[in-house]
This record gives C-alpha cells, structure tokens and sequence, in this order.
C-alpha cells in the first residue's frame, strides 16, 4: 500500500500545467516606477498595453504615488482628516447663531411642558 501523504492519481515529476494546454503568454514589458521615499516598483504589462501604462503607480512598500520620473516623484496625496458631525455643524454655524438656536429650542420645550 502506498504512503498515506502521496496525492492520489499523480506520479512523480507531475506539474501544474504548461504552456503547451494554456497558451503562449503574452510578451511582457517591465516599466518603472519611483516614489518620494525612493522606492522603484517595476510592474509588468503586455507589449501591446504598455503604451497605454498608468501615470502612476501606488508603491507596494509605502503606499505613496509613484511616477515614471525618478527625479521629480509626484507628491503624496494629502488625506483629510476624519470630521465628526458637530465639526460640520460648526462650520455652517456661528457660535451667535448656536445660542440663538438653543434659545428657541429650550423656549420650545418650556412651552411644551408648560412652564416658562
């Protein structure tokens, strides 16, 4: 009986498939990419795409933007930070308007209650 980890139906020296069952691949060309840290990241394209090869490219090692330039790298994207709700609140408000909408607000709710 044969050994219990050998996969059944395979035989040594068997392989994923070639290129024969899947097709020739397609010629490939290597393009460089460089970000501000100075990093290079040289994804592959089809000879046939390479023309048509994105502008930039995020680095894979630091996440920046990286262009094919590396002596002037594009800058890194500015991301704003997170606002809650009272930050907005606060830019469409002055604090005048804030105390006079709370002042309505609180007469409204004496008035509902019934007291003054």
């Amino acid at each position: 009986m044969a050994s219990g980890s050998a996969i059944r139906g395979s035989r040594v020296g068997a392989g994923p498939m070639g290129e024969a069952e899947r097709g020739d691949a397609a010629p490939r060309v290597w393009i460089s990419y460089w970000c501000g840290n100075g990093h290079e990241t040289r994804p592959s394209f089809a000879e046939e795409a390479a023309a048509d090869a994105p502008e930039t490219w995020d680095c894979p090692r630091c996440g920046f933007p990286a262009g094919q330039d590396p002596a002037n790298p594009p800058a890194p994207i500015k991301n704003e930070p997170y606002k809650t709700h009272l930050a907005y609140v606060k830019e469409r408000r002055s604090d005048e308007d804030g105390a006079a909408l709370l002042d309505e607000a609180l007469a409204a709710l004496r008035a509902r209650r019934g007291r003054r």
